[in-house]
């Protein structure tokens, strides 16, 4: 199936895969459809935008003085174990007669791990009780912060002539933004810009703004500006940029498809 082709499916293996969520078989058949697709490529980088924007607003929390007993109880076993491996390896053979009193001794041994395994797993419901409360009160702050976050109309992801994706390109229909973050290592020189070109089925090039230094950029568009728009691209240009009329004058570093995805 051409999950190009359904936009939902897309977007939901998207966000388990910039989630990390999707994993096994399912993640690399993904990593190879966005190697060969720039629709999935977009929409991974899109989520991958999305969750790194939700977890900068996360306060820290400090862990449960629960969960250091849990490990230490775990550490604590674990050890117990090897010790008693150890013992087992270097002990004798036992002496005629003496099998009933090795027996009772290993008996011993096995109900004292028996006891600190149980101790362990005991924290351990306790903790990821505790631990489930507190995911489903953060559930509920990440998914009103998803809903608060801007909404994405078009999407592209400007690459090199090499293919190397270099610049990603959202547009807010809510706020009336372009939103370009760089992906790429490209830099250009102090006494350069790079701006931002429409490339409308007819007619020359239309500047859509010059782009600063900065790695996560805004500029002010309404949905006039992209939409029926095949394609954008990046020149190089003088410091300040060029009037939209001349067109690009600097050589053209990255282009790419505008695509349309649902909301």
């Amino acid at each position: 199936m051409n999950i190009t082709q359904h936009p939902d499916l897309l977007d939901r293996l998207a966000a388990s895969y910039a989630l990390g969520t999707l994993r096994g078989g399912a993640r690399r058949r993904f990593e190879t459809l966005a190697r060969e697709h720039a629709t999935v490529r977009a929409a991974a980088l899109v989520w991958q935008t999305r969750w790194s924007g939700l977890t900068e607003l996360q306060p820290q929390v400090a862990p449960s003085p629960a969960v250091w007993t849990r490990i230490d109880n775990l550490v604590r076993a674990g050890q117990f174990e090897q010790a008693m491996l150890a013992a087992r390896q270097a002990a004798p053979a036992p002496a005629p007669g003496g099998w009933w009193r090795n027996l009772l001794v290993w008996r011993g041994a096995a109900a004292a791990g028996a006891i600190a395994t149980l101790a362990a797993v005991v924290v351990g419901v306790q903790v990821n009780g505790g631990l489930r409360a507190t995911t489903g009160a953060q559930i509920a702050t990440l998914q009103q912060q998803l809903q608060a976050t801007p909404q994405i109309q078009y999407v592209a992801v400007l690459a090199d002539d090499k293919a190397a994706a270099s610049m990603l390109v959202t547009f807010d229909p809510k706020n009336n933004q372009l939103v370009l973050q760089r992906v790429g290592g490209f830099q250009e020189g102090a006494d350069k810009s790079l701006q931002l070109w429409a490339l409308p089925p007819a007619g020359g090039p239309r500047s859509l703004g010059v782009l600063g230094q900065d790695k996560l950029l805004t500029l002010v568009a309404g949905e006039a500006d992209v939409r029926q728009v095949p394609a954008l691209a990046i020149s190089l240009e003088p410091k300040g940029g060029v009037p939209s009329e001349t067109g690009p004058t600097g050589p053209v570093l990255f282009k790419g498809e505008l695509i349309q995805r649902m909301l």
